[in-house]
């Protein structure tokens, strides 16, 4: 089942997600093969839950589609359940991000460049482990969804400011998507 993403602007986005427990979710692998679905019909290489409306610490991730820059990505798909940043380290470089929930805008944003993270598969398995490279900036971008940021926070206020129409015309539905997207609901004006 393919759900629609949530855009810039809605509240969901903006909230630090809580942990879920197994017994919460007894049906975590559908809710992951859903969030799948929805991801590949986006074409992203990335979902977190907020994302699709949920308020947990959840996230899919396939990278292959950055298999050709980086060969360990061929085969790096992976679930994240309550995912907690242990460490990152390296000199922060630069990549032009874009954003389910942001369409159409792309920014060049800053991230270390190794990560350490403790967190649990679908099967409620725990791991932690390290990630370098586009591997780490995905999980980050994806972690920062469940901590309530989004990649437009890291920008200059400068930055913002010339994005800032754009934004406001993707909150209001004023964008043109390939996939379903569920906008905030606009107030009635005075």
């Amino acid at each position: 089942m393919k759900f629609p993403i949530i855009a810039y602007g809605d509240p969901v986005l903006k909230k630090k997600a809580p942990a879920i427990e197994p017994e919460e979710y007894p049906h975590i692998k559908e809710l992951v093969a859903n969030m799948y679905e929805t991801m590949y019909a986006a074409k992203g290489v990335g979902l977190a839950a907020p994302q699709i409306g949920m308020s947990i610490r959840l996230f899919v991730i396939d990278a292959t589609p950055f298999s050709d820059e980086d060969e360990n990505l061929k085969a790096f798909k992976k679930v994240f359940i309550n995912a907690q940043i242990l460490e990152e380290a390296g000199e922060e470089w630069p990549f032009n991000e874009g954003c389910l929930s942001i369409p159409d805008i792309r920014e060049d944003v800053y991230r270390k460049p190794h990560l350490k993270l403790s967190y649990y598969d679908e099967a409620w398995v725990h791991h932690e482990e390290s990630f370098n490279g586009m591997a780490a900036r995905i999980i980050q971008h994806e972690y920062d969804h469940i901590e309530g940021k989004l990649f437009t926070d890291k920008l200059s206020p400068l930055r913002k400011r010339l994005i800032e129409k754009k934004l406001n015309d993707i909150s209001k539905g004023f964008v043109d998507v390939e996939y379903k997207m569920k906008f905030p609901a606009v107030k009635k004006g005075r």
